[in-house]
């Protein structure tokens, strides 16, 4: 009852009155529907029912796919420290997976990408989006790499802990959260190779200046397997939670945040989309050769 319950206050969420755009700012019923949403996952949560997964609860806003309701619900149950968030090439700033907290919910961001298009885009956006004018969001261009990263957080005044990481570059991902040491996200989502399935733990090599290869498909020789994460996550003490459906970005919370309903998963459980099922089949062997280093 509880679940159809959700659901079907989810599907009046996504409906309509969700993706109502004027001007192509967003309605602030959005904001009023994702705080009422939130505070009925708290409320289902506190009343031990049974628990919701991510497919029940992911929506899209700005994210890619259902990342802004994969987070949201996530936030409602472990709650905030700071509302800050950090996210490593955001595109444009529209379409990425802090643009709804910092949109709807007054988060403080800083978000990079290397491409000049993008940020200026992204710095016009937020400049006439009526809930981001007075205070938008930290936007600065740079090709982030190993040697700078920490130093790019901390000059744009994010360290210590933040709610939440976004990193998506379509490259050296693993090799930037490695190196990511100034700040302590409590929720960090990333994306991640599907291609290589729930065992293999593979990366690119490290490059300055790596470009992903692109298909129809997408970035199939680029980034690192679930697998490669969840073992680098647990070196920094950290729990993979979940997926996206299809299968392409991941969420991890910090251990030290403990929550019933957000679980350490196996990996094999997050592969059973055709998307995923079609990339390790068909995706994977025109690129398995390539250069990818065991982690």
């Amino acid at each position: 009852m509880i679940r159809r319950a959700a659901s079907k206050f989810i599907g009046y969420l996504t409906g309509a009155v969700l993706q109502k755009f004027t001007n192509g700012i967003p309605s602030p019923l959005q904001a009023v529907n994702q705080k009422s949403l939130s505070t009925q996952y708290k409320q289902y949560y506190h009343s031990k029912c049974t628990p919701l997964t991510f497919r029940d609860v992911g929506f899209r806003v700005h994210s890619q796919h259902e990342e802004d309701g994969i987070l949201l619900f996530i936030f409602s149950l472990i709650g905030t420290s700071s509302m800050r968030c950090v996210e490593i090439c955001a595109g444009d700033g529209r379409e990425c997976n802090t643009a709804n907290l910092i949109i709807n919910h007054r988060w403080i961001g800083l978000l990079s990408d290397g491409n000049k298009k993008n940020t200026e885009k992204a710095k016009k956006f937020y400049a006439v989006n009526l809930d981001t004018q007075h205070w938008p969001p930290t936007i600065i261009r740079e090709w982030i790499t190993k040697s700078n990263v920490n130093r790019i957080i901390q000059e744009n005044g994010f360290s210590g802990e933040i709610d939440l990481l976004s990193l998506d570059v379509d490259g050296v991902d693993y090799w930037l959260w490695e190196e990511i040491s100034c700040i302590s996200p409590r929720v960090v989502v990333l994306e991640f190779n599907h291609l290589w399935g729930p065992d293999a733990s593979v990366t690119v090599p490290y490059q300055d200046d790596f470009v992903a290869e692109f298909t129809q498909y997408g970035s199939d020789y680029a980034g690192a397997s679930l697998q490669a994460f969840i073992k680098l996550s647990r070196k920094k003490g950290y729990r993979l939670v979940g997926t996206n459906a299809i299968a392409t970005n991941a969420f991890f919370i910090r251990d030290d945040i403990s929550c019933d309903w957000l679980p350490e998963i196996d990996a094999a459980t997050c592969f059973d989309h055709p998307r995923a099922q079609f990339g390790m089949k068909h995706r994977l062997p025109s690129v398995k050769n390539k250069e990818w280093m065991e982690v």
